[in-house]
């Protein structure tokens, strides 16, 4: 039986220590030892206080780095929302932190990645004008709309819902007819709660410009108002995003006979000619485009070419040649666009989708030449504009990390806004 040392009340048991005087019992074993071996009992506690600054200093001095890094990236200016600027810091400035973000997000969309099968749609989301603005639209010149506008989109289902792949015109007139069209349809039977968004932007009534962001293109030559400028805005008929970044893929984009970065032979390239016309194009012209070019802005290779899926197509998620997905999952939120038969540029944006499917979609639309734009779901955008009672944007498809006022104000990445069409060569405004 341990040995009880007497207290000096005389009672055999030590009365505990108040609270202020307290210690830790290894502490007091340790100072009992020292005093019992003839050692000073002072040294002992210096070393004590030496081993805990030690091993509290490496985390300290992590925490302070932490603290500067994280607030100096998050006070930085950007139009990303807080939580996706959280993700982004520790992908890029954390070590190991890339790896940690793909292994978290591998399995929430390996949780949330999209089922084959499942109940059918009841309804279609509403895009465009409400019906009585479509039924005024269409009675204007409505013989002159029919040779005009597109065919409508053929169903994938048997059984069409309401209104499916009908085009619908969007915003105020030009020349009588609507430049800008939207529609959504099913593109997959084996996946019918996914729903492909669409515009159509009719090329001789329409003009667009290529606009860079904040830091995308990360060397614009004129980095201009990072928005739609607000002389521009009464003029505007929608916007929506570019392609990959440049320091993913090695795409250069230019604007008014200014380099941005370098293109690069064999890329997809999106061309506006100062006559007006749009373009998809295999690029071969050299690092800057040619002086009938108003602007250029590539992104991988081409994915639909003379109405031909690219046979090189592959739904890896890890694809160099097609695009990372966050998480490493094969059907994301990806975007793309074409050009039809008749030199107009198609838009399309959808979930669940890679970049096989994607191409199909855009096919199926009517797109002989088509890319790939963006993919992933923080940015995919596309809005179309009111100006009834001054510019109402409307988001097309749901875009829950993204405002509806992206490109009205200063934004992160590069994009494009489709204009009515001015008389005279296209440039780009940046004013």
């Amino acid at each position: 039986m341990e040995r009880l040392r007497p207290s000096d009340s005389g009672s055999g048991v030590s009365d505990p220590p108040d609270a202020a005087g307290s210690m830790p019992v290894s502490a007091s074993l340790a100072e009992d030892g020292a005093r019992r071996e003839g050692l000073d009992v002072g040294a002992v506690r210096t070393r004590r206080r030496r081993r805990r600054i030690l091993i509290a200093a490496p985390f300290l001095a992590l925490l302070a780095w932490a603290t500067v890094s994280y607030t100096a990236w998050m006070l930085q200016p950007t139009s990303v929302s807080w939580n996706v600027r959280s993700v982004e810091w520790v992908r890029h400035e954390v070590p190991f932190g890339n790896w940690l973000i793909d292994e978290v997000e591998q399995v929430y969309y390996s949780w949330n990645a999209p089922k084959k099968g499942g109940p059918q749609l009841k309804s279609l989301p509403a895009v465009g004008l409400t019906p009585p603005l479509v039924r005024a639209a269409r009675s204007a010149n409505a013989h002159r709309h029919a040779a005009a506008w597109p065919r409508r989109i053929k169903p994938v289902f048997p059984h069409p819902l309401p209104g499916e792949g009908a085009w619908k015109p969007t915003g105020p007139p030009v020349d009588g007819r609507p430049p800008v069209l939207v529609t959504t349809f099913r593109p997959d039977i084996d996946y019918p709660g996914i729903v492909a968004y669409v515009a159509w932007f009719d090329h001789t009534r329409t003009e667009l410009g290529y606009y860079p962001g904040r830091y995308e293109p990360p060397h614009a030559a004129l980095r201009g108002p990072m928005m739609v400028p607000h002389d521009q805005r009464w003029r505007l008929l929608a916007t929506f995003n570019a392609g990959f970044t440049y320091t993913d893929i090695n795409n250069g984009s230019t604007d008014n006979g200014l380099v941005n970065e370098p293109l690069a032979d064999g890329n997809a390239t999106l061309v506006g000619y100062r006559d007006g016309r749009v373009a998809i194009v295999k690029w071969s012209g050299g690092a800057n485009a040619g002086p009938d070019v108003a602007w250029a802005r590539q992104s991988l290779a081409p994915i639909v070419w003379n109405g031909r899926l690219n046979p090189s197509l592959n739904d890896s998620p890890d694809s160099p040649q097609w695009g990372y997905s966050l998480g490493h999952a094969t059907r994301v939120w990806r975007s793309g666009v074409g050009i039809d038969r008749r030199g107009n540029l198609i838009y399309v944006v959808a979930d669940g989708q890679n970049v096989i499917t994607l191409a199909k979609i855009l096919r199926h639309v009517g797109a002989v030449r088509a890319m790939q734009f963006d993919i992933n779901p923080e940015w995919h955008t596309l809005i179309t504009y009111t100006h009834g009672h001054g510019l109402v944007p409307r988001m097309v498809e749901p875009q829950s990390q993204q405002s509806v006022t992206r490109y009205l104000v200063p934004d992160d990445r590069d994009f494009f806004a489709v204009y009515r069409r001015l008389p005279g060569p296209v440039t780009v405004p940046f004013k």
